[in-house]
């Protein structure tokens, strides 16, 4: 399976599988141990990795700081009708970092998942 991947740790892979398959389209390429998994959508690959186990994404760095959610990096979805993605989500309990901001580039969201990490939903403007 070559090719490129985003790794996010979670705090629960469980709960981001049911988030990211439910809400944003992925499917699960593979799950071979509670602590891992592969996500899929249009040839993309998220590997969602907890902060535990023997895996070396849970591993503590040699100056101790450990993995955990959070941060600023996120993947981006791009949608056609960001309100209405919006929308949808926030009846589905979804949380958001942030309101809808325009620019001259589209509209952007900042959605969390279930641990925290950013998934930046994306408008381009019409043409």
């Amino acid at each position: 399976m070559p090719g490129i991947s985003m790794r996010y740790i979670v705090d629960d892979v469980d709960a981001a599988l049911e988030f990211y398959t439910r809400h944003l389209g992925f499917s699960v390429a593979l799950h071979p141990a509670p602590g891992f998994a592969i996500l899929t959508r249009d040839g993309f690959r998220l590997l969602v990795s907890g902060t535990t186990g023997p895996g070396g994404a849970s591993q503590a760095m040699p100056d101790g700081r450990k993995p955990e959610p959070g941060g600023w990096n996120r993947i981006q979805i791009e949608v056609a009708d960001l309100e209405a993605e919006v929308t949808k989500l926030r009846q589905a309990g979804a949380h958001f970092r942030n309101d809808m901001v325009q620019g001259i580039g589209g509209k952007q969201i900042l959605l969390e998942d279930p641990a925290g990490n950013p998934v930046e939903l994306f408008e381009a403007p019409k043409r």
